[in-house]
């Protein structure tokens, strides 16, 4: 089958499936593992990151690649016989900037593409019941359109009262047994059944020992955020639509990327009565908020809101929210980049920088400017042009001091101003913009 034909196929086959969630909404679909073929896998493993981390095989996919027919038919022959196994996941730890580190799991890379297939599978049919608040780990809906749909929405409203949530360790505390339940109202074959829960049931690989912990969800692959979506869809986002919503006495919206989430409402009243019964609501499903970054922020926008205090700012997504004057004098919602989030990103640069001082200046120069790039791709919003200049010149000055440390008998003055003068990085520019149409209400 050509490349383009079998393309085509699964794309009918992905839009069946979707028709026949959409006919069935509230039924549990059987027939599904069918689809699972060769010509699957294959996508799966086209679609499949190739420059991730080794897993506990210490497989590359460049290894897996040399017989690629032969492991996927081999993949799935397993899979359908029911004699696949897990593989435990490796652990590693990252910082979060906050002094704290994310535990995030690395599965072998045959599992990744396993894994790939099964969201192939199951997204076509949760699609049709996400909310349109939800945007996390969503394909065509990103961390921008979501800070977009909470900009049009609460400028329409001119701002209220912001519940900033956090869920504690949310990965890692999803509760097997609750997740289990939430997805058997919709999946009932029993091929992916069963791989769900020897994911879940895999284990973790850390210091050379496994163990098996009773709740989270295998982090590192990509069917972790699809099922951490799935469990909160039914905590919280049905829960607002269905119970929340039409008690409430004012305007209110919510907005949720993955574990992130934000509610607005124009009733303080309304937010104080969210804000006592949504850690109770959490908490029945083996969740818990964090104590100290979950608040209630006054956000009412100054020149409309003379009956509320003085306006708070919040973060969300990387961002810290606040009112501000516009060039015509009147009050919107700003949006920098969030201190944490802004002292992270520095220091992952000044780390490569002392690490790479080595290498030619050109070299270097190519390097920075790609990631300065990368950062205006996801900081350069409208507003945000001071704390990108801002994150800019302290890259410039970081650079320039260690240039200035590579020679013998310098003279530190000038020669921390010689790599300033010959190389410029690319000025900042607000690459998404308020003005433009990108939020999914």
């Amino acid at each position: 089958m050509s490349g383009t034909s079998s393309l085509d196929s699964l794309s009918t086959k992905r839009q069946r499936i979707a028709e026949t969630a959409t006919r069935l909404p509230n039924k549990a679909l059987w027939s599904l593992s069918h689809h699972l073929d060769v010509a699957w896998l294959e996508e799966a493993y086209r679609r499949t990151r190739k420059d991730g981390a080794l897993g506990v095989d210490q497989q590359s996919a460049e290894q897996y690649a040399e017989h690629l027919e032969v492991n996927l038919a081999m993949l799935l022959d397993r899979v359908k016989a029911g004699s696949y196994r897990a593989p435990p996941v490796r652990r590693a730890h990252i910082p979060k900037g906050n002094g704290e580190t994310r535990a995030i799991g690395i599965p072998t890379f045959e599992d990744k593409v396993l894994q790939r297939a099964v969201v192939m599978l199951l997204e076509p049919i949760y699609e049709q019941e996400f909310r349109n608040y939800s945007y996390g780990f969503r394909p065509g809906r990103s961390a921008h359109d979501a800070l977009a749909s909470f900009w049009e929405q609460a400028m329409g409203m001119a701002g209220g009262w912001v519940l900033e949530v956090d869920i504690r360790k949310y990965f890692d505390t999803i509760d097997h047994q609750h997740l289990r339940r939430i997805v058997r109202r919709r999946i009932a074959d029993g091929v992916l059944l069963r791989l769900i829960d020897k994911w879940l049931n895999a284990g973790v690989m850390e210091s050379g020992l496994v163990h098996f912990p009773d709740a989270g969800t295998p982090q590192g692959g990509v069917i972790s955020p699809l099922l951490a979506n799935i469990y909160l869809h039914e905590i919280l986002d049905e829960w607002w639509a269905g119970e929340v919503r039409s008690r409430l006495r004012g305007n209110a919206f919510l907005i949720r990327y993955a574990d992130d989430f934000v509610m607005c409402f124009s009733s303080e009243d309304d937010a104080r009565r969210v804000m006592d019964v949504l850690p109770k609501r959490f908490e029945k499903y083996g969740l818990a908020l964090h104590p100290t970054k979950t608040r209630l922020v006054p956000f009412g926008s100054p020149n409309r809101r003379r009956d509320m205090p003085s306006p708070g700012s919040f973060d969300f997504l990387g961002f810290t929210h606040f009112w501000g004057s516009t060039r015509n004098e009147k009050w919107a919602i700003k949006r920098k980049t969030a201190g944490d989030r802004f002292r992270r990103s520095l220091r992952k640069v000044v780390s490569w920088i002392r690490a790479n001082r080595h290498e030619p200046v050109e070299q270097q120069y190519r390097t920075l400017c790609r990631k300065l790039d990368g950062h205006c791709a996801y900081y350069g919003i409208t507003g945000n042009s001071y704390s990108l200049e801002r994150f800019r010149h302290a890259v410039n000055m970081v650079w320039a001091k260690w240039i200035g440390r590579r020679a013998e008998g310098r003279v530190r003055g000038l020669r921390r101003k010689r790599p300033l003068r010959r190389y410029h990085f690319p000025t900042a520019k607000a690459v998404h913009s308020v003005l433009a149409p990108q939020a999914k209400l």
